[in-house]
């Protein structure tokens, strides 16, 4: 019987191997659905890097609402026409790798091609998976040593740390700015506390369908640009843990809304499970959201400006860090397809695959012209914290 040649792809068919790993890690992706090229979108998403006098960088602009009241009348406009305040922000990109090795034809009991699809898939699960990670880390302004869980990341069994921290775009991530740093107070005032810090939040300080509609207020009144959607609608994204969802659908208030406010039929996220829209707010539960379940107690571990303990004035308060998103909330530089390459080692016998991706994460900020002095805010998240 005729063996495969491991190693005897032709460029073209490498392409197709890494093209539809691609595709299979953009299906998996949580992220993916929330990507738009333009301004308009969730997460900015730049394929190309742009020439500048310090080389090839992938940027996304932001554009500042203008400040002056114009001209009145007929006075003079000529020469007192107001210049546009662009923000430009640059991803720093870097690549990250993954790879399968075979421990030998015999051991595997299985064909070099069938070797060939399943490290195609586990593979393309890992970049989706990892990406997802990573964007809720950024948008949460946690440094990538730590896990969406909140202890420290080992890579494997034995490694007392990840090598994802060395990203080049790791060292753009930011806390929660000021003026989009809140807490949920539902215990005695039911509302949004100002730079709020994690160890003031109690276990019933619990997500509500109060709460968001707070969020969205603040967004408003806070100018955080909402997504325009048909009929020109304002929407924002909202995101929480399954278990902080869980605690949302014991609010009575928030359960009516869900019974009556959505089409009466079996599309009705309350059979469904699926996300719902309510007043112009898609609530979204997912597990990568940064919560508090992994991280240890009592002890206060520091990162990115952000507590990696149980919360609370004790640290024994499990917390959700719930991400309130409007346009341009995260830029996400997504260069070239990922890298196919396949090796073999002990004289042919261990078959191995490696794919690599060049990406890059950011936060955007800006100075904010409605906030105090020269504030320098998030973008296009608020961040409240609250229990789950």
């Amino acid at each position: 019987m005729a063996l495969t040649n491991f190693a005897n792809l032709t460029t073209e068919q490498k392409t197709v191997w890494s093209m539809d790993l691609w595709r299979q890690a953009r299906n998996f992706s949580f992220v993916n659905r929330f990507l738009g090229n333009g301004p308009n979108a969730m997460i900015q998403h730049v394929t190309e890097l742009k020439q500048s006098e310090k080389g090839a960088r992938a940027v996304i602009t932001l554009l500042a609402d203008l400040t002056g009241d114009g001209v009145a009348g007929d006075r003079t406009l000529e020469g007192n026409e107001e210049a546009m305040q662009t923000f430009d922000q640059v991803i720093r990109v870097d690549q990250l790798r993954n790879a399968n090795r075979a421990e030998g034809r015999i051991a595997n009991q299985k064909s070099i091609a069938e070797f060939r699809g399943s490290s195609r898939d586990v593979l393309a699960y890992w970049l989706s998976d990892r990406i997802d990670q990573l964007a809720f880390l950024t948008l949460s302004g946690v440094d990538y040593k730590f896990t969406n869980r909140g202890a420290l990341r080992k890579d494997k069994p034995g490694v007392t740390a990840s090598d994802l921290q060395f990203l080049e775009f790791n060292a753009d991530i930011a806390a929660p700015s000021a003026a989009r740093r809140l807490r949920w107070d539902g215990t005695t005032n039911h509302a949004l506390v100002a730079s709020a810090a994690t160890s003031a939040v109690v276990s019933t300080d619990t997500p509500s369908w109060e709460m968001f509609v707070a969020l969205k207020a603040y967004a408003k009144e806070h100018y955080v640009r909402g997504i325009k959607e048909a009929g020109n609608e304002e929407t924002y994204h909202a995101f929480l843990t399954p278990t902080a969802m869980q605690r949302l659908k014991n609010d009575a208030t928030y359960m009516a809304n869900l019974r009556y406010a959505q089409s009466r039929d079996n599309a009705n996220p309350l059979f469904t499970g699926g996300t719902v829209k309510i007043d112009g707010i898609y609530l979204h539960e997912f597990r990568h959201v940064y919560n508090t379940s992994a991280a240890s107690g009592g002890t206060l571990i520091t990162g990115g400006g952000v507590v990696h303990s149980k919360w609370g004035s004790a640290g024994d308060t499990e917390g959700c860090q719930v991400l309130f998103c409007g346009a341009q909330a995260l830029g996400f530089a997504d260069i070239g397809a990922p890298t196919w390459v396949e090796k073999e080692f002990d004289y042919e016998n261990q078959p191995s695959i490696s794919t690599g991706k060049i990406l890059g994460l950011l936060k955007p900020k800006f100075g904010s012209i409605y906030e105090p002095g020269t504030s320098v805010e998030d973008f296009g998240v608020i961040t409240c914290y609250c229990a789950q």
